[in-house]
């Protein structure tokens, strides 16, 4: 492959309220210009530094393709956004859409690069806490042994659901919706399916706390890397960059994650993950 071929590139977890991430962020670039580059998530948590960054990025890649994070999702007092929910991610695709970024809800891209033509498939589709710890029969059981163990997720209260009565209800309404749009797809094209959180339970099992997996996805998207034919999935949140297979799908945690992180591990995979062609 030439450089000049063009890549589809991954990063997730770009913190940039760090300044040591923000940094890192300012001096990315693609090999060429035909790069694509996906960010799955994370990228801040005020709407001012995820417009710095994909503003910023989006001048230096062919396209650029975002997913919320949880963190983007947060409504915090250092915002001056202060919408909450469905209202906050609405702004945020608003904003991604005057970039020329492409969202969860705009029509889905075909890479049509070295390894395609692929469908690259953008989700925002939340969490259920369907991912339960050991030893928890129900969600309920499953939080209070979070609780219990002091590890619970800020989302609990940054990230609100509004209008919807919880997260696992706005949840449920991202899945059924975003299942019907895949479904629609042609079957003779293979995807990219790109989300925040892992779509199968199985990258989670190496938490060093279990009990935080029921913040990392939901059961409800288990076989669809199968059904929807992906020749890769890329994720991030969890923090630990690596690539494992289910089924025969490589599946790309591509996070830069917090300096205390990235300085202990460094960056063996590189700050850019090459998703196509593999």
């Amino acid at each position: 492959m030439s450089v000049s071929d063009g890549r589809l590139v991954a990063a997730s977890d770009l913190h940039v309220s760090n300044a040591e991430n923000r940094a890192i962020v300012a001096e990315l670039r693609p090999g060429s210009d035909d790069d694509w580059l996906i960010v799955a998530g994370d990228v801040g948590e005020v709407v001012a530094d995820v417009e710095w960054a994909l503003e910023l990025l989006s001048r230096r890649f062919a396209k650029v393709l975002w997913v919320p994070g949880n963190h983007e999702l947060w409504t915090s007092n250092r915002d001056a956004v202060q919408l909450r929910g469905e209202q906050r991610y609405r702004h945020l695709v608003e904003v991604c859409r005057g970039l020329g970024v492409v969202t969860p809800e705009d029509p889905y891209p075909v890479w049509t690069g070295s390894g395609g033509p692929v469908v690259v498939a953008p989700l925002f589709l939340l969490y259920d806490y369907s991912f339960l710890p050991p030893g928890a029969a129900n969600t309920e059981e499953g939080l209070t042994k979070a609780h219990d163990s002091g590890v619970v997720c800020s989302d609990e209260f940054l990230l609100h659901p509004d209008p919807y009565p919880s997260r696992q209800a706005w949840c449920e309404a991202r899945v059924s919706r975003t299942e019907q749009r895949l479904a629609e797809l042609p079957e003779d094209l293979p995807t990219v399916l790109v989300n925040h959180y892992p779509l199968v339970r199985g990258p989670t099992d190496v938490l060093y706390y279990p009990e935080f997996a029921q913040w990392c996805g939901t059961t409800r998207t288990a076989d669809w890397h199968i059904r929807f034919r992906a020749r890769a999935v890329v994720y991030g949140h969890l923090h630990i960059p690596r690539t494992t297979v289910h089924d025969g799908v490589p599946f790309e945690e591509v996070s830069l994650g917090y300096p205390r992180e990235w300085r202990r591990r460094g960056h063996p995979r590189g700050l850019l993950r090459q998703i196509l062609p593999r």
